[in-house]
């Protein structure tokens, strides 16, 4: 693979930086035999409240902490390739905030936090929107995403936009989670030759190695939580509509969502609710809209799975012999914390969502891309099929490894008023949403339902593709629900997360019981950029 083609010297603040790190450390690399320790890193670890003591104190500017950020990325990422593009006006930005403190305002616990952001999601500013496609190559939005603008309010900094599997991955059927064309191959942080999932695979990567403080990745089924799980973070995936999905590129709108990726419950929690905002101008949810809160903080609790009444959703486990002694022990530590059980709690229409939901990605993926870029007539291609066609054209670029064929599939497909569309779409969500999230909850009167988020990371294999053994994202994703995944331990030094999913609007409920799941267990620990698994 070569490395990638965008990589240019950028000045900081002063300070010059190789976008991406890479120019910077192959000189370096080439001179020395001894591997670099990425372990070792000053703000390795810290959280928001840490930052904003520091921050307080005295003991550190916003400017400094991200400084000790890029000169991480400048170190790292190289290895990751988790990061997509810096953000050229990051410093000067933090800067300005720094000033702001100074002068006594201070915006919130957002404020001066560097923050990364996956690379399909708008910025009005010097840096690309690209989903890591070379057909969108050069294209730089207008103005902010919606949830861009809430969160350059709060007063995070921007640090840049990190990589993912190209178009969310939902081009090829045959893909590798974490490649794109722009970007190439994201790598686990914990054994560097395994899969990092995807789609939002920077956006974990760069949180579980502590590349930034908190990151956003996309969801449309499992692009939030797996990528989490198999990093050894937290992800939440809200409800829809809970998050504007307004300046994503999308690939379903019945089913995308952006969402916070963090070392913490708490941390997500703070990004969580600094961002949930109904908006008006958003794409509909075909969901009813739920109480929003700005502060999901105020539900954590340490002791939150104290009577809360969980079911084992016993249909999405049980796919590696490993992850289930691993679950074992986390449901011990539920029980051992108060938390009431109710194992084998079955979906009625199990699996049955996922045919239609397939049929409503296609459809929806032609008629929102082009809705998409219709809206942005400053990008390099028009339509879907302007992109097939420049795939086509550069393809020893675009596609070395996979094909296209979902594109194709999808381009085919008719408006959204054809037949087989709507009976997919009220089919897809009645199956997973009203007669299965909604059915168990109400059948078994339970707070929470639990699953495993992943199995152990894959080697990477862009010849064959992804090999995923197993994970529990679609009823949530597939029915607009909430979703939490946090660390849950570890196979062969690989992470693995445990999922808590609910009804439409439940995330108070399900952060509370995450938090005290996390507190009594603290399964997250760093990684350690390990080669390969060895014996």
């Amino acid at each position: 693979m070569k490395r990638r083609n965008f990589f240019k010297t950028a000045t900081l603040g002063g300070s010059v930086l190789a976008v991406g790190g890479v120019s910077a450390c192959t000189a370096t690399s080439e001179k020395t035999t001894e591997k670099p320790d990425f372990t070792s890193f000053e703000l390795n670890e810290v959280t928001v409240d840490d930052l904003q003591q520091k921050m307080e104190s005295g003991e550190l500017t916003s400017e400094q902490i991200c400084e000790k950020y890029l000169s991480r990325i400048e170190k790292v990422d190289p290895e990751l390739k988790a990061v997509m593009e810096l953000n050229p006006d990051a410093l000067e930005i933090a800067r300005t905030l720094d000033e702001e403190r100074k002068s006594g305002r201070v915006r919130g616990l957002l404020h001066g936090i560097p923050i990364m952001i996956k690379d399909n999601i708008d910025t009005g500013d010097k840096m690309q929107t690209t989903a890591g496609s070379l057909a969108l190559e050069g294209h730089i939005a207008d103005e902010d995403a919606f949830i861009i603008k809430k969160m350059r309010d709060a007063g995070a900094v921007l640090l840049g936009k990190t990589n993912l599997s190209e178009w969310a991955n939902f081009r090829s059927t045959n893909s590798s989670s974490g490649w794109s064309g722009r970007g190439g191959q994201v790598r686990n942080p914990y054994i560097l030759d395994r899969s990092p999932c995807g789609s939002s695979s920077g956006t974990g990567v760069a949180v579980a190695a502590n590349l930034c403080t908190i990151g956003i990745g996309t969801e449309t089924n499992g692009s939030i939580v797996c990528p989490s799980g198999v990093n050894g973070v937290v992800g939440i995936k809200p409800t829809l509509g809970m998050w504007s999905r307004r300046g994503i590129i999308p690939i379903a709108h019945s089913q995308d969502t952006a969402g916070p990726m963090a070392r913490t419950v708490k941390d997500a929690a703070i990004l969580f609710g600094a961002l949930a905002e109904f908006d008006s101008e958003d794409a509909e949810t075909q969901l009813e809209q739920g109480e929003i809160y700005s502060d999901y903080t105020q539900f954590l609790d340490k002791n939150g799975m104290a009577g809360m009444r969980i079911g084992i959703a016993s249909q999405l486990i049980g796919f590696h012999a490993k992850v289930d002694e691993v679950f074992k022990k986390a449901v011990e530590a539920m029980r051992n914390n108060g938390a009431e059980i109710i194992d084998n709690v079955e979906f009625e229409h199990n699996g049955k969502w996922g045919s239609p939901s397939y049929q409503v990605l296609l459809y929806e993926f032609k008629a929102d891309l082009n809705k998409y870029l219709a809206e942005h007539p400053n990008a390099p291609v028009n339509n879907m099929q302007e992109i097939i066609e420049f795939n086509k054209k550069n393809a020893e670029r675009s596609m070395p490894w996979f094909d296209q064929e979902i594109f194709d599939q999808a381009a085919e497909k008719g408006d959204l008023k054809t037949e087989e569309y709507l009976e997919a779409l009220k089919n897809s969500k009645q199956f997973a949403g009203k007669e299965g999230i909604d059915a168990v909850m109400e059948k078994y009167n339970l707070d929470a339902i639990v699953a495993q988020t992943n199995g152990p990371a894959w080697t990477i294999d862009w010849v064959n593709g992804d090999h995923f053994s197993g994970g529990s994202s679609s009823p949530a994703a597939i029915s607009g629900y909430p979703n939490v995944t946090v660390p849950m331990g570890f196979v062969y030094g690989l992470p693995v997360g445990i999922s808590f999913f609910g009804k439409a609007w439940s995330e108070p409920t399900l952060l509370k019981i995450a938090y005290g799941f996390e507190q009594a267990t603290k399964h997250r620990n760093p990684p350690e950029f390990k080669e390969t698994l060895a014996y």
